[in-house]
């Protein structure tokens, strides 16, 4: 045996099966590596410096140890002061512990090597190969493991042997055979894999094969038994006999012990890098929203598009100028002209941060109310940059709650070119103002993070939309559900939960210190009689008990709303919306952690629904918020049945074709269709045409425009006139100023109007301007008598400009 030995794993088994006598002694700690100069041998010589091992029976079968004295050994790790200088070794050099001085039968002196000071975590220099970790052949008795053996220490690298010599075999190997130098396993079992030490790093302590036998400390005990000779092993290093070996090649980590069997990682080895296990792909609760990508920035600009022309398109033409535009610009007038929230006393009937935020709009522009041509022109614009706005954010909301970008196109498209959408949402109306800010609340609740930020925001956009309009308080329910699931189990749950009604109450604040510091936020007396109103000054909570206690009759008559205006002109949004809430009220409600997207739509869409038919007094646009609601339900509806189909085979192969394809068709009918009413419809005549909201030849404000022309040519500026809201911005803002012109409406209510100017006599109005519907709310506005002296004016007028288009009628009247 060279003395320039480094670790290596146990010999196996010879081609006979049987062991060697070398193979029954006490192993050595450390095995043979290839070293310079050696040549295969018929067998090794027994290891003269290890110590017996006097707790087993003597080996008959091994010859006499002669190269140590009776009862004398080395101690390990120690100088061997009588060791003579022998073939290959420098007289008085250190010998590792288990080295033997004396070099095997038949093998050639070694050139000028280096004795070996590494332990069993050196590497294999001559084959540049990487040894597993306490790799040592047992041969059935314990072994004490050497000083530099000891777990922790570091090992010296020996010096490499020239590289190309043939290695000398290992102990009971049969010559010529190739050996396995590996932990010995059972058939068919995995082996643990050991990490390979580099020199000069620590080892861990190797195990031992032998079976049934004692193992070093740390170790775990093996099977026993020991891999087929040619097989391959766990990770370390084989010496092959009468093979020479690569200097710098590094054994694979993962080699089979057996053939066809996969080893597996052991202790001290390096487990492989898992893959990471894959997270919930989508959650509304934890703010796991998938990205937009791509596809859904291209579905975006599309919808943003979409209502950029079809709300754009024929703005100021379509449709009519109605009442209620006219009211909130006049009440914008009035703040930028007058800093007041009306040109009349204020009645506390509506917040006032809607018109508020029309004068912010108007008083930077360069003509300021007429910067478009009038006021309700200038305030419709505002209308079109709100509803774009509005688009992203739903949008987002819907991509945001059921995690998928169709639901959104879905809802952005029904949203944008539904003829009711289009015909509200063009109006100078609070309620779209109140749908922005709701949206843009609801966007910072579904934000990837509940921040201190998103939660205050939140509630900051829900108070606005609160003090822009009333109605936005059926929303809060479902707002106060969705913030409760965000922040459930969150270390900042309990600040969040209070920051969040605080932020909300804070523009209700604002506005009820403004009533109390004018001292009409109470009746006088505390009187809440609704036949007797308060005389002396309005009140804030009277007027909210009024509203609270109105009464219209049903919705669903066939003289309502619903039959007259709405169907009218959607029917498809409002009947399929409400089958769609249905759902998603059906779905939320099965698994509301999973499913809390569907949930919130519907419970949104529930809420502002049940407002509308619980009795009250309802308006015409009151409909407005349902509209996003509606297709934000019928979007996340569509995207789940067709998620649903797409689960048969039949059809998976052409899953993404068909997911673009079917809405893109139901869109196509939608749009083609006259009965639907969305790009073309049938007329009063039967005859199909463009709708009245692409309509180019359709022009209904020009008839209002004309009106006041006549006016302005044959009125003089002193006369008193009765009209309706929606010309008092061009009569009162645009020279001549008509300063005595006043709507039906303050002119019945109003005391300094009523009683001062008119003094409730007929004989004291000049003129009447009728626009569309006057007559039917001045029969509505006169339940209590109110406006008997303006019809008897009516009566005693004679007819002096007329115009008429469709069921449109526009008229002027000179009282006698």
């Amino acid at each position: 045996m060279s003395d320039n030995t480094t670790p290596s794993r146990p010999a196996a088994l010879g081609a006979e099966g049987r062991k060697t006598a070398a193979d029954k002694k006490t192993a050595p700690d450390e095995s043979t590596t290839p070293t310079e100069g050696t040549t295969p041998a018929e067998g090794t010589a027994p290891d003269r410096s290890a110590p017996p091992d006097r707790s087993a029976a003597p080996d008959k079968s091994a010859p006499p140890d002669k190269s140590t004295a009776p009862g004398k050994s080395t101690a390990p790790g120690k100088k061997t002061a009588s060791a003579r200088p022998d073939r290959g070794i420098a007289p008085g050099k250190k010998t590792t512990p288990g080295t033997s001085t004396t070099p095997a039968k038949g093998t050639v002196p070694a050139k000028k090597t280096t004795p070996d000071k590494s332990t069993a975590a050196a590497k294999n220099a001559a084959a540049g190969r990487k040894t597993a970790p306490g790799d040592r052949p047992m041969t059935g008795k314990p072994t004490t493991p050497a000083r530099s053996t000891a777990p922790g220490k570091t090992t010296a690298p020996t010096r490499s042997a020239t590289p190309g010599k043939t290695t000398a075999p290992n102990k009971s190997a049969t010559p010529g055979k190739k050996t396995v130098a590996a932990k010995s396993a059972a058939p068919g079992k995995t082996t643990a894999a050991a990490k390979s030490t580099a020199p000069g790093q620590k080892t861990v302590p190797g195990t031992s094969a032998t079976p049934g036998k004692k193992t070093a400390p740390g170790n775990k005990p093996m099977t026993g038994k020991t891999t087929a000779p040619g097989k391959k092993t766990v990770p370390g290093s084989k010496p092959m006999t009468g093979k020479p070996t690569a200097p710098t090649k590094k054994t694979a980590p993962t080699k089979k012990a057996a053939a066809g069997k996969k080893t597996a990682a052991g202790k001290g080895a390096e487990a492989p890098a898992r893959r990471p296990r894959r997270g919930p792909r989508f959650s509304v609760a934890r703010g796991w929203f998938p990205p937009l990508g791509t596809k859904g920035r291209i579905a975006l600009i599309l919808s943003l598009l979409t209502g950029l022309v079809s709300h754009g398109y024929h703005l100021f033409r379509y449709p009519l100028y109605l009442t209620d535009e006219g009211i909130y610009m006049q009440r914008a007038w009035s703040v930028v002209r007058e800093t007041s929230l009306s040109p009349y006393t204020y009645d506390y009937d509506h917040a006032p941060l809607g018109w508020i935020t029309l004068a912010g709009w108007a008083f930077p522009l360069p003509k300021q109310f007429e910067a478009f041509g009038n006021a309700i022109n200038t305030g419709r614009f505002l209308m079109l940059l709100v509803h774009i706005a509005s688009v992203y954010l739903l949008f987002e909301i819907a991509r945001r709650l059921s995690g998928s970008v169709l639901a959104a196109t879905v809802t952005s498209f029904l949203f944008n070119v539904s003829p009711l959408a289009v015909y509200f949402q063009r109006q100078v109306l609070l309620d779209n103002l109140m749908i922005f800010w709701l949206l843009l609340s609801l966007f910072m609740l579904l934000r990837r993070e509940v921040t201190i930020r998103s939660v205050f925001g939140g509630g900051m956009a829900l108070g606005i939309a609160l003090i822009t309009k009333e109605n936005a308080i059926f929303f809060v329910p479902s707002f106060v559900y969705l913030l409760y699931r965000r922040v459930k189990g969150s270390a900042s749950s309990r600040f969040t939960s209070t920051l969040w009604p605080f932020a909300a109450a804070t523009p209700i604040g604002a506005y009820v210190t403004y009533a109390l510091l004018k001292n009409e936020l109470l009746p006088s007396g505390f009187d809440f009689d609704l036949n007797n109103p308060p005389a002396d000054h309005v009140s804030l909570l009277y007027t909210l008990w009024w509203q609270l206690n109105r009464n219209q009759g049903t919705l669903f008559s066939h003289t309502g709303l619903l039959q007259t205006s709405w169907l009218v002109r959607d029917k498809f949004l409002l009947i399929a919306g409400v089958c769609a809430m249905v759902i998603c009220l059906w779905i939320g409600l099965r698994d509301r952690k999973r499913n809390l997207g569907f949930l919130v739509a519907g419970t949104l869409a529930l809420g502002y629904a049940f407002y509308l038919v619980r009795g009250s007094v309802v308006l015409d646009f009151y409909v407005t918020p349902l509209i996003p609601m509606l297709a934000l339900n019928l979007g996340m509806v569509t995207d789940r049945l067709l998620k649903g189909t797409f689960a048969n085979r039949f059809i998976r192969g052409a899953h993404s074709v068909t997911r673009v394809a079917v809405p893109s068709f139901a869109a196509f009918l939608l749009l083609a269709s006259p009965a639907s009413g969305y790009l073309v419809h049938t007329n009063t005549e039967g005859h199909t045409q463009i709708a009245d909201q692409y309509q180019s030849k359709i022009n209904l404000t020009g008839m209002q425009h004309a009106q006041i022309a006549w006016v302005r040519k044959h009125v003089p500026p002193n006369s008193r006139i009765i009209m309706d809201d929606d010309l008092w911005g061009e009569l009162h803002d645009i020279r001549p100023f008509y300063p005595y012109a006043h709507s039906h409406w303050n002119a019945s209510s109003d005391p300094d109007v009523r009683d001062k100017l008119f003094k409730k006599r007929w004989q004291n109005v000049d003129y009447i301007i009728m626009s569309n519907k006057m007559r039917r709310s001045m029969m509505l506005n006169n339940s209590d008598g109110r406006e008997n002296w303006i019809l008897q004016a009516l009566r005693n007028s004679t007819r002096v400009w007329s115009v008429t288009e469709g069921n449109i009628r526009l008229e002027i009247y000179r009282v006698q």
